[in-house]
């Protein structure tokens, strides 16, 4: 073990030590600081044994909540093979996740917005945006020594909005197109507002709207690569977006992550890891309606997965009356989940939910009221979100199938399946899947469903 390994452990041991002092002074348990700081009881424990790092970011936190006045950090901050004088360590700033050859020129963004509604640098409130074309030339033209190109006429503030402008034009784009090409470009924005934020750091200023935005172009980023079959890179995205999220104090960028990992683990069909990181969700804040609204709509999804009807259920009545409980700052932190657009979220959710136990339970009144939940979500949806209609369109169809309607469930999957498989989309390709397997089940040989099946790829 080198000296450098044997002194890291050794300041680990001390943080721990006087961790657990702080919490005790505080009258605080390992359960109840965790709630406060966003994390699963276990990671205070394992700090306080001094077994593992601090997540970075994380002993700023403590120090603010425990009043320690940067005593933690400065334990870290004393090793000797510290970043002396440099407010984070330089691994914060690595973004080795990587697929495909970045494009080489930045995709043109057909959505481009003329207000930010949020800003990492202004939070709420209405700022203006630089021209499209000026945005492109800055993310075209960043020097990577500086994150930003001395080529760029405007200000800071005027960066900071063109750059989280893009991800916003991006996102919406992909609202819209079945393509994920935008991939590339979403990553340059993050390695420029990345690499931005190091060289702050370097000057010894605390970059937390950089990272900020660089939680947001992370979560962007990890979606579309696990929309490309590519889940190990989604998750190393949202595993660096949770900590750029941590150590700029961002609950609601964490919340959002948080959602996009419990539903990758969830595609992978792992109902308990998706299980405990829904409760690790609601754990952020218990406080915003939203995070628990939407804690329990992953908690009905997980339990779906093992057929727990009893539990399934219950968690969709009470994120109905978390819902229910949203307020003005809920609806500023998601604003996805006001209006029609969180309607189509929630029951899109829920009927994924009713449709996973349906499956699996042989329940038909369940699988009716997936069909209703889905045939909601469906009728919020603008036509123009193909990746969104794909997918629910054949949850629906296999809602159908999982209810005993075979006619309804033929007539709604014809009208996308040629779509749906050209599309080639992760999601969409597991709605394939299940409704092929449903399908092959219920209805084997039936001449109505004979010539959809021709038409679905088997996977194996």
């Amino acid at each position: 073990m080198s000296a450098d390994t044997v002194a890291a452990r050794q300041s680990w041991a001390e943080f721990g030590r006087r961790l657990r002092t702080l919490r005790r002074s505080a009258g605080l348990t390992q359960r109840q600081l965790a709630l406060r700081v966003g994390y699963h009881h276990t990671l205070i424990s394992k700090l306080e044994g001094g077994v593992r790092e601090p997540p970075a970011g994380l002993p700023l936190r403590l120090d603010s909540l425990l009043g320690s006045r940067g005593e933690l950090l400065a334990i870290l901050a004393d090793r000797p093979d510290a970043h002396h004088g440099v407010p984070l360590p330089a691994t914060l700033f690595s973004t080795t996740p990587h697929g495909a050859a970045d494009p080489a020129m930045p995709q043109p963004v057909d959505h481009w917005p003329t207000r930010l509604v949020s800003c990492p640098l202004h939070g709420g409130g209405d700022c203006a945006v630089p021209p499209l074309a000026d945005a492109l030339t800055l993310l075209a033209a960043a020097d990577g020594d500086h994150g930003r190109t001395a080529m760029w006429p405007g200000t800071d503030a005027d960066a900071m909005h063109a750059l989280t402008a893009l991800i916003v034009g991006y996102t919406q784009d992909g609202l819209e197109s079945v393509s994920t090409e935008t991939v590339g470009s979403v990553e340059r924005v993050l390695r420029v507002v990345v690499r931005w934020a190091e060289t702050l750091n370097g000057r010894g200023t605390l970059p937390v709207p950089q990272l900020r935005l660089a939680a947001e172009c992370a979560q962007i980023a990890g979606w579309l690569r696990v929309e490309r079959g590519q889940r190990i890179l989604g998750m190393a995205w949202f595993t660096r977006g949770l900590t750029w999220a941590d150590v700029a104090d961002d609950v609601v960028a964490r919340a959002t992550l948080l959602c996009d990992v419990c539903t990758l683990v969830r595609l992978d069909g792992d109902g308990a890891s998706a299980l405990a990181y829904a409760q690790e969700l609601e754990a952020v804040d218990p406080r915003r309606a939203w995070m628990v609204a939407m804690s329990h709509l992953h908690q009905a999804r997980a339990r779906a997965l093992g057929g727990d009807l009893t539990e399934c259920r219950k968690r969709v009545v009470l994120s109905r009356r978390a819902l229910d409980r949203l307020d003005g700052r809920d609806f500023l932190e998601a604003p996805w989940l006001a209006g029609a657009t969180g309607r189509l979220q929630v029951e899109a959710s829920i009927g994924g939910t009713l449709r996973d136990a349906a499956a699996i339970t042989g329940d038909l009144w369940v699988a009716r009221q997936a069909v209703k939940a889905t045939e909601a979500s469906l009728s919020c949806l603008p036509a123009t979100h193909r990746p969104t209609v794909l997918l629910l369109t054949l949850r629906l169809a296999d809602a159908f199938v999982c209810s005993g309607q075979l006619d309804a469930a033929v007539a709604a999957a014809a009208s996308v399946i040629p779509e749906a498989v050209a599309a080639d989309r992760t999601s969409v390709n597991r709605e394939l899947d299940g409704f092929r397997t449903r399908l092959t089940t219920r209805y084997p040989g039936a001449r109505e469903a004979r010539s959809l099946l021709e038409q679905l790829p088997y996977r194996g």
